[in-house]
């Protein structure tokens, strides 16, 4: 079962509309216009039938898959009451006998081999039966070759019309899915480097647990020591302490169970304060206009402190250490918007801009994780980010699906 003879199956049916209404009408020419004695209960029977049957194909054509067997079954149909009309209007003598052919050029890029090869074999056939059942065209007089070399004309437009109709449609689905297929292709690689990266950080915060507790100790030994001697030795030390219980944090929070379902939210003003606790040097100007109540994953506190250290080392790098956030949420609609500015020189002109891409960064001293991980988060949880230059620095704005806050009951206090 594929996504392709699904899309060649509807495509089927939007054609055998159009050849419905073209027997129709060459019928009603033939015989009312040129006043051709042909047999007209037959004729008309066969375009009914196969008017009949293109209503239930396209109940079938909606679904997101198919067989090729099935596609091959319903090219049998159009195959068979094609030769029964040509069979009934003359058969080889018949100009539009050769649209037969159609069924083969439009089976060959759409089908396996073997189906392509059980369509010519079905085309055949039918060629061979309305040419040994035939019932001969009556005399006509006059211009009777005129009105062949008319019908032959005709019919070389409908079916270069025809082949061409699909083959535009199906190389247009060819490039929409070698773009998507380059797109994926990206993200598994940069997906490879995450998981790598996650899996060395997971053996460092093993191996980190013993020295941050052992500097927990000291830090409350400094302060102790310092008293009330020294407040700006101990005022650091209590400085000291509240960075290393962030770490510990951080530690911890990698051993926590992954699925978002599991893991408590956290409250984007409590990650700006943790935030603003490791860069106290940089002027943060903060627009907060998110409910209380309002919780989100870890993920978007990530999210939201890669773009903020982002922000702070384009700003280091120009002399400007200021970032500008501005955080608001329509709950209503169900989404969360940001926007980080920085007041650095923007992007490194000599240096390409891939944000999919890992370890890849413009900054000296920078290993391309930050910007990588932002969309790699934003593209799990179905959000978008864009960039635009500002002057100065960069506006990087992100729009997240968000659920409203539960409605919990409220419990009574325990007695």
């Amino acid at each position: 079962m594929s996504a392709a003879p699904a899309s060649f199956l509807r495509t089927l049916c939007t054609l055998r509309w159009y050849a419905v209404a073209g027997q129709a009408l060459s019928i009603a020419l033939s015989t009312v216009a040129l006043e051709i004695a042909l047999p007209a209960p037959p004729l008309w029977g066969g375009v009914a039938a196969l008017a009949l049957f293109n209503v239930w194909a396209s109940r079938v054509a909606r679904r997101p898959t198919a067989a090729p067997a099935t596609v091959f079954s319903h090219m049998l149909v159009d195959i068979a009451v094609l030769a029964w009309l040509v069979a009934w209007s003359g058969g080889i003598a018949n100009p539009f006998s050769s649209m037969l052919l159609i069924p083969i050029a439009l089976a060959a890029p759409a089908l396996p081999p073997r189906w392509v090869w059980a369509t010519a074999a079905a085309c055949l056939l039918g060629f061979a039966l309305a040419t040994l059942l035939a019932r001969p065209l009556p005399h006509l007089h006059g211009d009777a070759f005129n009105l062949h070399l008319w019908g032959m004309a005709v019919n070389f437009v409908v079916s270069a019309a025809v082949v061409l109709f699909f083959s535009l449609r199906l190389v247009s689905a060819l490039r929409r899915q070698e773009r998507e297929l380059a797109l994926l292709r990206e993200r598994f690689a940069r997906n490879e480097g995450i998981v790598a990266l996650a899996t060395h950080a997971a053996a460092v915060a093993h191996e980190l647990n013993t020295p941050l507790a052992t500097m927990t100790l000291l830090a409350d030994e400094i302060a102790e020591e310092a008293g009330g001697r020294e407040p700006d030795i101990a005022a650091d030390a209590t400085t000291l302490r509240a960075l290393i219980d962030q770490c510990r944090d951080r530690v911890r929070a990698l051993a926590s169970p992954a699925d978002p379902g599991h893991a408590p939210g956290v409250r984007l003003g409590d990650v700006v304060e943790r935030w603003q606790l490791v860069r106290p040097e940089v002027s943060l100007m903060l627009d907060d206009r998110l409910p209380p109540q309002l919780r989100v994953e870890a993920a978007v506190g990530h999210l939201l402190q890669a773009l903020l250290n982002n922000a702070a080392d384009a700003g280091h790098a120009a002399g400007r250490e200021r970032v500008e956030l501005r955080l608001d949420a329509d709950l209503e609609r169900g989404w969360l918007s940001g926007e980080v500015r920085d007041h650095g020189d923007g992007f490194d002109e000599a240096l390409p801009f891939a944000p999919d891409g890992l370890f890849r960064s413009s900054k000296p001293d920078g290993m391309g994780v930050g910007l990588a991980l932002s969309h790699a988060t934003v593209d799990r949880l179905g959000g978008h980010l864009s960039m635009r230059h500002a002057e100065p620095g960069l506006r990087v704005r992100f729009e997240l699906p968000v659920e409203p806050p539960a409605q919990r009951p409220l419990r009574e206090p325990s007695r």
